[in-house]
């Protein structure tokens, strides 16, 4: 079964309205080295995966607050907030998108952009099946 081409803009449209909301709220607290991600070869568990630098843990935890404030306000539905009691990665599930706000020594140890791009560039050196010849 096919998704109706109508379907497919409107996923389109409504994952591009979101994805810019998120990226206008963290620049709204100065949230800087943003990078967005789009890992929907990569995992079924969400669309696009958003990572920003905050100076510090209390702006991360700030950040972290306007984008769900924002999006609320847009109608949008939050699943979730993780790491806010520390601050140092603070991470906004919101099912499409998951946000990732660290500060910059916790995001140059994890380095997200290049771990799910390695997973990328792995994914496409595997053939299948019907590539086979």
């Amino acid at each position: 079964m096919t998704k109706d081409l109508n379907a497919v803009n409107s996923d389109a449209n409504y994952l591009e309205t979101l994805k810019l909301a998120v990226v206008d709220a963290i620049e709204d607290i100065k949230g800087f080295d943003i990078t967005v991600m789009d890992v929907r070869k990569l995992t079924s568990m969400t669309s696009y995966m958003i990572v920003t630098s905050a100076t510090s843990s209390r702006q991360a935890k700030a950040i972290a607050d306007n984008v769900r404030e924002k999006l609320k306000e847009k109608g949008y539905a939050i699943r979730g907030t993780e790491g806010e009691k520390e601050g140092e990665w603070v991470l906004v599930d919101l099912n499409d998108i998951v946000v990732h706000i660290m500060v910059p020594t916790t995001r140059a140890y994890y380095n997200l952009e290049q771990l799910w791009g390695e997973a990328e560039n792995r994914r496409g050196h595997i053939k299948s099946d019907s590539n086979v010849d």
